[in-house]
């Protein structure tokens, strides 16, 4: 594969993990997918599809697979992204021996991530989470809230209720749902601007 130039200005001015996530690329070069930035991040596209992201926490380096709550994992090497996340699984890594080490691992969960596309398979819709108390009792007591909050998008839906529902305190809960109403009739979810 030919080597992206943004992807390659990315890795040169990498400050937490540079030699690891230069491995990490150049096996994924040997796999036959598109390379580019997306997000800031490296990204590997089949037919137009992300498949893959290179992305560089604190504590290791992640190979995310975006669809790999559909992927086997023979190998128990995926990780969830977090309590809320139903799609993407991870790889971590935390040295260049440990990329190395697992290239042919790394092939062959990148087939598998192909295959998912090529099959045209799809994460199924998050069920819609029950809302908080206080969420609800204000759509009840303001239709036209009511409103805009069932024209907010399945996912902004959920980023709202987890975010009110995730405060311990009710009064916490209510100051959320107080702030989140603004951005709520502006058809926003809880985590843009």
């Amino acid at each position: 594969m030919e080597h992206h130039a943004d992807v390659d200005a990315y890795l040169a001015a990498s400050e937490l993990w540079p030699e690891e996530a230069r491995a990490l690329c150049e096996v994924l070069r040997g796999c036959g997918l598109e390379e580019t930035i997306k997000w800031g991040k490296p990204t590997y596209v089949h037919d137009g599809a992300n498949v893959l992201i290179v992305q560089e926490f604190k504590d290791f380096l992640a190979l995310m697979f975006t669809k790999g709550a559909l992927l086997d994992d023979p190998e128990g090497v995926l990780h969830s992204q977090g309590e809320h996340t139903r799609s993407a699984l991870r790889m971590q890594f935390t040295s260049v021996e440990e990329v190395t080490s697992r290239a042919a691992v790394i092939a062959d969960y990148v087939d598998r991530a192909v295959a998912v596309e090529d099959a045209g398979l799809e994460v199924g819709p998050a069920p819609e989470p029950d809302l908080p108390e206080e969420l609800r009792e204000r759509l009840a007591s303001d239709p036209e809230l009511s409103e805009a909050f069932d024209d907010l998008t399945p996912g902004r839906r959920r980023s709202w209720a987890i975010h009110i529902g995730d405060a311990k305190k009710p009064e916490t809960r209510v100051s959320r749902v107080d702030k989140a109403v603004p951005r709520i009739r502006a058809g926003k979810g809880h985590n843009e601007r």
